[in-house]
Formats: structure tokens, sequence, C-alpha cells
């Protein structure tokens, strides 16, 4: 190996450690699988996304790379070890160290590595805590005289201090990794670091001393022959100076960056550019080159799209370029504006339809297609091998104290479950493609205007949102028409959403919930008021506006009065059926789908009143305080629920008897032969999980459910949590079991807490229950939004069923009835009792 090939890996290696994180070329080589071209990309990329900057254009782009990158660092494993290997053999075969030295960098590459693991987590927290661990590092180094690893840890600082929005402490951070760069004659690690202080300036809005780094950068990029860092440089060069109105100058360097990427294959890349060529072109009024560009951009994004096989990599990539849909429907709309007849407002609705839950779209596909049929078993007996030590790992981090002694426990714990979880992934995407099924499937399209129009009767009216940065857009449309309008940008709206989601939770809000639901109708429904008469409404919302209840928003129609003044609050509830969707490609999905599907037989399985702990009364044995017998599982999903109350601010889960006198109440409007029922200890994950639930209708839990807005993961259903002699069993029904049940109910009803809410994930919408459910084949699912009232929940879900089965109304006719009747009576009419329950999926 020569001098140059040496000095190459140094920055390779160096890089690898610290690329955070861009899309532009590892992406490609990720979709192909290709190791040896994921490590290169990974190595030279830039420690902070190249493309990154204060425009709304790029926001958020950042976040959504991580786990592309990292994908990069799996897919080349052998390739990664062969150069710390090359790295380490070079550096002991240069300098023989002493086993003090040696002791030394041992202790600094550990120090340095639980910082990176704590840098990942991404919370404040975690990267103050890697702040401190890179600190160690950092004199550990100094100690050594290692000056690449010196450098490398002060980037890393400089990093962190960046995430944390601490820009000047970055940018000193990156001013000291400079100079160590260039003393050991690392142009790559200089170039990026170059790189990185371009983007911090560019963020401080100093546009020219970005574009003076920028022009550093450049030449080193050249000269080491990274082609991709060259087109990024360019880029940026090309965006500043669009930010500073230099349009033509802007242009041009677009237009070098584009002929670069497209000579070297990078198609990530390529659309990028397109993206800004066409942002540029929308800023300099011509909006039919823009519509071109964003085009052009979209279907490469549409297409790279499809060759991702794993399907969290392909969503954080669909997420990481949201902002391309959200400015190609701004333009259609302003085109819209200006030729009315053109169709531009129904090529948005599509646009919007091919922006939503792609990833639940094709997951209620593979369900359907049973995409595991034909697998090998090994590969199914190992993915729950790995599923078992990923519990094991995350029992231990989980039961892990919060002390300065645990941190570094903690920092290996992390990497551990990082490096497990990344393998089941891989498993799970070598699933995918070995599996015939999946093979042969082929995914729907997103719908178009006529399309969408297919799925509404003449009584159902569609109004679908999208919410802009500046504008935002609301299409309404049933069997026969199309209306859309432009609203405020996102953040009144969001902000007005937040406000009344506040004010609906408490059952003492009173007049400040009439106003605040008044103030968000104002923005959201008041425009099309007119058009909404006594249909029943189809939402399709966007942020915010899927965590509220529109049936407690104030119907525009009846609110004669003005914000701020004294307002007559009457529900949305009052004169219309309300059901929520992820979008209307999801439910044309599975109408087709489920198409044929006979009903259950029986009617009505219900759990209620489970165990949760050994100190309640109905415990008859002497509670164990340790159980040396329980199963592994048994042990993990213990730690999984004390965390997940401790999540919630709660010490544990208390006892819900009231749940029992709801079910019961139930079971009277059944015949025994065509109900099933498990109260107490039986309320069990066997009985949650056992093939005789798919025999009925309607399934319905009464007990303790959350959605993790952070962690879909750990989104679950509580069971009973001990057996009669108190000793800890399996008691929690996680997200990732209830993917792989057989629930092919009419209905879903989850009587619990806050069931309907989830991660907010950009294109995908709230992931959480409800997903897992459709996925197991439920038809609807009705869950909360927020902490709800046992015994007004007891109410609420009697009549509910009384509506269904006694008068044989549909669960949205029935949904409905059962809210006004709470409405209607003095004790229970706060929305905060009757609001909180939603109906998402097939309305008819």
């Amino acid at each position: 190996m020569n001098k140059k090939d040496e000095s190459q890996q140094d920055s390779c290696w160096i890089l690898l450690n610290c690329a955070r994180y861009s899309l532009t070329l590892l992406l490609g080589a990720v979709l192909l699988s290709d190791s040896v071209e994921a490590i290169s990309h990974s190595s030279r990329l830039l420690v902070t996304n190249p493309f990154k900057g204060a425009n709304t254009r790029i926001k958020n782009t950042c976040t959504h790379s991580n786990k592309l990158v990292e994908t990069g660092f799996v897919c080349g494993t052998d390739d990664l070890s062969f150069w710390s290997d090359k790295r380490n053999t070079k550096l002991m075969a240069q300098q023989p160290e002493s086993s003090s030295q040696q002791e030394i960098r041992a202790a600094a590459q550990k120090a340095y590595d639980e910082g990176l693991a704590f840098f990942k987590e991404g919370s404040a927290e975690s990267l103050r805590q890697a702040i401190k661990k890179f600190e160690i590092a950092l004199q550990l180094w100094q100690k050594v005289g290692d000056k690449a690893k010196q450098a490398l840890t002060f980037l890393g600082m400089g990093r962190v201090y960046d995430d944390l929005g601490e820009k000047h402490k970055a940018l000193e951070f990156y001013n000291q990794a400079l100079p160590l760069y260039r003393a050991v004659g690392d142009r790559g690690g200089e170039a990026a670091t170059l790189h990185n202080i371009a983007a911090v300036y560019d963020t401080l809005g100093e546009k020219q001393k970005a574009l003076e780094y920028l022009n550093q950068a450049l030449p080193l990029y050249r000269a080491v022959g990274d082609r991709g860092g060259e087109a990024a440089t360019l880029n940026n060069i090309g965006r500043v100076y669009s930010d500073l109105g230099e349009k033509q100058k802007a242009l041009e360097f677009y237009n070098q960056a584009l002929s670069l990427v497209r000579a070297v294959g990078d198609r990530s890349g390529e659309a990028t550019i397109l993206f800004n060529l066409a942002y540029l072109e929308h800023n300099r009024g011509n909006l039919e080159e823009s519509l071109k560009q964003i085009e052009a951009a979209i279907e490469i994004i549409e297409d790279l799209r499809t060759k991702v096989v794993n399907q969290d990599l392909r969503t954080s990539y669909f997420a990481s370029k949201q902002h391309y849909y959200k400015f190609y429907i701004d333009l259609l709309m302003q085109l819209h504006k200006k030729n009315p007849s053109k169709g531009y407002d129904a090529l948005a609705l599509h646009i919007s339809e091919r922006s939503r839950a792609r990833g639940l779209i094709e997951l209620l596909t593979e369900a359907n297609a049973d995409i595991r049929k034909g697998v090998d078993p090994k590969l199914l007996e190992e993915e729950q091998r790995l599923q078992q030590f990923i519990n094991a790992k995350g029992k231990l981090l989980q039961e892990l104290p919060s002390k300065p002694e645990t941190e570094a426990v903690r920092a290996k714990l992390l990497q551990e479950v990082e490096a497990l979880l990344t393998q089941q992934k891989e498993l799970q995407t070598k699933i995918r493609t070995s599996s015939p099924k999946y093979a042969a499937l082929q995914y729907p399209q997103p719908l178009k205007l006529p399309e969408i129009q297919q799925q509404l009767d003449k009584d159902t009216l569609l109004l679908e949102y999208s919410l802009g940065e500046e504008r935002s857009y609301l299409w309404v449309v049933s069997s026969n028409s199309l209306n859309s309008y432009e609203l405020p940008g996102y953040k009144q709206i969001e902000k007005a959403a937040r406000n009344f989601r506040n004010n609906l939770q408490q059952s003492t809000a009173g007049n400040l919930t009439a106003k605040t639901a008044t103030e968000l109708s104002q923005l959201i429904l008041a425009p099309v008021a007119d058009k909404l008469g006594q249909k029943r409404l189809v939402i399709v919302a966007d942020g915010a506006l899927q965590s509220i209840p529109f049936a407690a928003l104030t119907d525009p129609i009846s609110n004669k009065g003005k914000v701020g003044e004294q307002v007559n609050y009457q529900p949305l509830i009052v004169n219309h059926e309300i059901v929520n969707l992820p979008s209307v490609t999801a439910i044309a999905t599975q109408r087709r789908d489920l198409k044929g599907r006979k009903s259950a037989p029986k009617t009505l399985a219900i759990l209620a009143n489970p165990v949760f702990d050994a100190k309640d009364t109905r415990v008859t044995g002497k509670p164990e305080t340790i159980a040396p017998n329980l199963d592994l599982r048994g042990q993990i999903e213990q730690s999984n629920l004390k965390r997940a109350a401790r999540s919630f601010n709660r010490d544990g889960w208390g006892a819900l008897p009231g749940t029992r006198e709801e079910a019961q109440a139930i079971l009277k409007l059944v015949s025994t032969s065509n109900s099933l029922q498990a109260f107490n200890f039986d309320a069990n994950y066997n009985w949650a999980t056992h093939k005789q639930l798919s025999q009925y209708r309607f399934l319905h839990f009464a007990t303790h459910g959350f959605a993790d807005p952070n962690s879909p993961e750990l989104s679950g259903i509580v069971l009973s949590l001990v057996d009669k002699a108190g000793k800890p069993i399996q008691g929690y029904l996680r997200l990732g079991d209830i993917f792989n049940l057989d629930f092919p109910a009419d209905l879903v009803v989850l009587s619990a807490c806050e069931t309907g809410l989830g991660k907010d994930v950009n294109g995908e919408g709230l992931v959480g229950l409800t997903r897992g459910l459709m996925y197991a084949g439920a038809q609807r699912v009705a869950v909360s939004l927020w902490l709800v009232d046992d015994e007004g929940t007891s109410q609420l879900m009697q009549e509910f069923y009384k509506q269904m089965l006694q008068q044989g109304k549909s669960p949205t006719v029935a949904l409905r009835a059962a809210q006004l009747k709470l409405l209607q009576d003095s004790k229970w009419n706060k929305p905060s009792y009757w609001a909180a329950f939603t109906l998402q999926g097939e309305w008819r």
C-alpha cells in the first residue's frame, strides 16, 4: 500500500467516526447494497449535512439522515473493520507504544465511543453527557499526542454544540479541529471542518463568511478527488448566493453541481440540486420552470424510495424529503390561483396523497399478502432470537440507575442495543427480499381526484389538510366536486390546535374550551362552512391537527359571534358524523384488501379489570419479592411497564374496577354463546394473543394503554402483571406483538388513555397502536386522544355498544349517538368526557 492510499484510509477512518450526515452519495450506495461505496461515502461526507441551512426548503433534513448513514456503517462492517485494523497496525508500526500509553489510548477510545453513543441519542441531556465524555477523551488523546484523534474529538464536540443550538461554541471547537487536521495533512477532514464552519455562519446569517469557508473547502475536495464533496460545496455556494439575492450566480453554481452529480450517477444529490433550482426559479417568478424542476426532483425521490427494502430506512428517507412535497403543493396551488381552470388544485391534492402514509399503505398491502409465507424458518427463528436479546439488553438499560457512576455502563449498553437493532433491521430486510410473495408484490399507487371521489358516497365530504410554512391548504371533496382553500401557515394553526387540546382535557375549562374551539374552527373550518351541510366528514389531518378531536370544534355555521366575543358553542358532532383517516389511499387499499372478507361468526370478546399489582386484594398468595423463575420475557415486560409508567409520570398502574362494570353492562347486550370475556387474572397476555379472538367481530380492551410519542415500540396495552399467587407474569401487549396478531375484526376498541396518539413522523402521520391494529386486520379502531375519566368512559362505551348491537347502527353513527347522549347530560356534557374517542378507518 502506498503512502497516498494510507493517507486516504486515515481520512476515511477519521471521518467515518464523525460523519453526521449527508444524504448525497451515501443513499445511492445503501440502496444498491454496495458496502464499499456505503463506507466510502459515509467516510468522506460532512460531519454536518452539506445542504443544511437556515432556509426553510432544507429544514429538518439532517435528523432523518442519521439512520441512512448508520446503515452505511452497517453495510460496510467488514470494510470498517479492515480500515480500523489497518489504521491501528500502521500506528503501532510507526511508533511502538508502552503498555501505559496503550492503556491511555484504550481509555480515550472508550470515552470517545461512549460520547458518540450519547450523541446518537440526540436528547439535550444526552448531548450534555456526550460533551463530558468527549472532554475526557480529548485530555487522554493529548497525553499520547494523537493529533488526528484530537481533531476528531474537537470536531465531535463542535457538532454536539451545533445540535444544542450553541453556534458560537460550536465554532470554537471547529476552529480547534481545523489546525490539527492541517497539521496531520488530512485534507478531507480539513474540508469537512471548513464546511461545518460555513454551515454555522450560514445559520447565523453571515452569508459572506459562509462563502469564504465554502470557497476554502472547494479546492480541498477537488485535490483529494472527492467529487461528491465538490458537488455538495458547489450546491451550497449556489444556495448562499440565492439567499443573497444573486440569482444568476446561484444558477451558475447549481448547474455546475448538477453536471457533476449526473456525471458520477448521484441520483439523490441530483434531486437535491433540482429542488434548489426549483426554489430559485420560483423566487425569480418562473413558476412553470420551477414546476418542471420540482417534478424532476420528485420523480427521482419516488424512484429511489422504491429501491429501499428496509422499511425504517424508507420511512426515514421519505420523511427527509417532505419539504419537496410541501413546496410542490404550494407551487401548484399558486399556479391554480393564476389559472383556476387548468386542474392544478386536483394535481395538488394528488401530490398531498403521494406525500402521506406511504409506509402504512405498503404495510397493509404486505399484511394481506402474508409475505412471511415461504420464508426460511431459520430466518424467522433468528428474528425471534434477536428480539429476545434486544429485550434483555433493554431490561438492563431501563433498570440502570441514573447515577454518574453508571454512565459508562449505560453508554456501552446503548451501543449494544443499537447494534442489535441494526442486525434486526437487516434480518427483516433479508426476510422481505427472500419472500416469494414480497417479490411479486404490487403496491397501490396514490389516488388521483376521480379515484378519491369513487371512495366517497353522496353523504360524505372529504376534508384533507396540508400545513405549510407560509400557507396551508384544505381540499374539500365530494363524490362530484372539488373545492380548495388557502389557510394560514402551520405555526398559527398549530398554536391554536395546542391551545384547544390543552383546554379540552380539563373538565373545568368551560368557557375557555369554547373560546379555543372557536378560534381553531375559524382558522380551519370557517372558510368551508357553506359546504358542510350535515354531511359525514372524513378528516385527513396534518401536523398538530392529527391529535385534536374535530367533533369538539365549534360548528362554524352555529357560531354567530366573533372570536374574542361571547360565542355560541355548538360542537361539530351535533350535525356531523366524523371519521379520521391517514390518507384516502389508505382506506382504498384497505377496502381492496378486505373485499370479500366474511365477518367473524361471533360477536364480542372483551377484556377488563386486569390485576396489575401483587398487593391487589385479589391476589391470594404471598407476593414474591424476587421471582427467580420468571422467564426472561416476563422480566423484560415488567421492566418495560415500569418505564412506560414513568414516562407518563405514573408510579404504576392503578386498579380499574369500573372497567368490569363497563364490560358486564356491555356483555348483557350479547348472548353468552356469542361472547367471550376475560376479567381479573384471566385478562392476561395469553388470552389477548390467542387465536380464538379471530372469531369475534368486536374486540374490546378495557384496561390501561398508551402510545409513546417518542418511541412507538414502547406503545402498548397493559394486561394482568401478576398471577393469583402474586408472581410477576408477562403482561404487556406491545406494538410489535400487535403487528403479529390476527385480528380480522370489524372494530377494535381501546377503552384506555391516549391510545390514539403516537410518534408524529413526517410523511407517515401518527405511528402508534392504530397502525398495528390495522395491520393485524382491524377494519376500524376506536381510540382515545387523552387521559380519560373512568366513569365517563364507561357511560360512553355502554351507549356506544347499545347503538351498535341493539340499534344495528354502524360504528361511526353509533359513536356519534353515544357522544350526543353524553353531551345532553349535564353531568357529562364537558368535551373532556365525551370527545376523547375518535374512530379511524372504514366508515361504511
